[in-house]
C-alpha cells in the first residue's frame, strides 16, 4: 500500500519486506552526541522488537541515521518511527532545549533485490567514513558494522564492497576493519 501525506513523503507499506530508512534531524543540526546516539540505538532496537520487526543494520551519526529493517506488519512503520522520533526528541530537548522539533522526517525505500539491498547496506556501513566521522569503520561504535563483520567475516565484507561498482575505488586493508 502506498500511503501519501500532504506535507510529507509518500511511504510504501509492505508486509515481510526489507526497508532502508533514513531519519534526519530538523535543519540538519548536529544534536546527536555520543550519549544520545547510544540512547537512540537502544530505542530503535527496543521499538522494532516490540513491533516484531527485525532491525538488521543501523548507523547513527550527528544529525541523521540510516537503518535496514525487515517488516512484519506494514502499517506499523509510521507508528515505529513516530515513537522513536517522539521519545528520542524528548531526550534531545532535555540536553538541547529548543522550541524547534528534533526530527524533520523519515524516508524509506524497499530494495528491489539482493544486489540493491547490498548497495544500500554498503552505503549505510560506509556512512561514518563518508561523513568524516572516522577513517576506519571498526573505530566507529554507533553502527551495526561490528555485528555484521562478526556474522559474515572480513573476506565476505571486503567482497561485498569490492563487488559493488560504487565502492570499487574504496581501498580496504586489514587496518580498515
Amino acid at each position: 500500500m502506498l500511503k501519501r501525506y500532504q506535507h510529507r513523503p509518500a511511504h510504501l507499506l509492505l508486509d515481510n519486506t526489507s526497508y532502508f530508512i533514513t531519519g534526519s534531524i530538523y535543519q540538519k543540526r548536529h544534536l546527536l552526541n555520543n550519549q544520545l546516539k547510544e540512547q537512540l540505538i537502544a530505542l530503535l532496537q527496543q521499538t522494532f522488537t516490540e513491533f516484531s520487526w527485525t532491525l538488521e543494520h543501523w548507523v547513527v551519526l550527528n544529525n541523521h541515521y540510516h537503518l535496514m529493517a525487515l517488516s512484519h506488519k506494514d502499517e506499523d512503520l509510521p507508528k515505529i518511527i513516530g515513537r522513536v522520533h517522539y521519545q528520542s526528541g524528548q531526550l534531545t530537548r532535555k540536553i538541547y532545549p529548543s522550541n524547534l522539533p528534533a526530527w524533520w522526517n523519515y524516508w524509506d525505500y524497499c530494495p528491489r533485490d539482493e544486489k540493491d539491498y547490498l548497495i544500500h547496506l554498503n552505503y549505510l556501513l560506509n556512512n561514518p567514513v563518508k561523513q568524516g566521522c572516522t577513517n576506519n569503520l571498526a573505530d566507529y561504535p554507533f553502527s551495526s558494522f561490528h555485528q555484521h563483520i562478526e556474522k559474515v567475516g572480513r573476506e565476505t565484507l571486503r567482497r561485498q564492497f569490492s563487488d559493488n561498482p560504487k565502492y570499487q575505488s574504496l581501498i580496504l586493508t586489514e587496518d580498515d576493519f
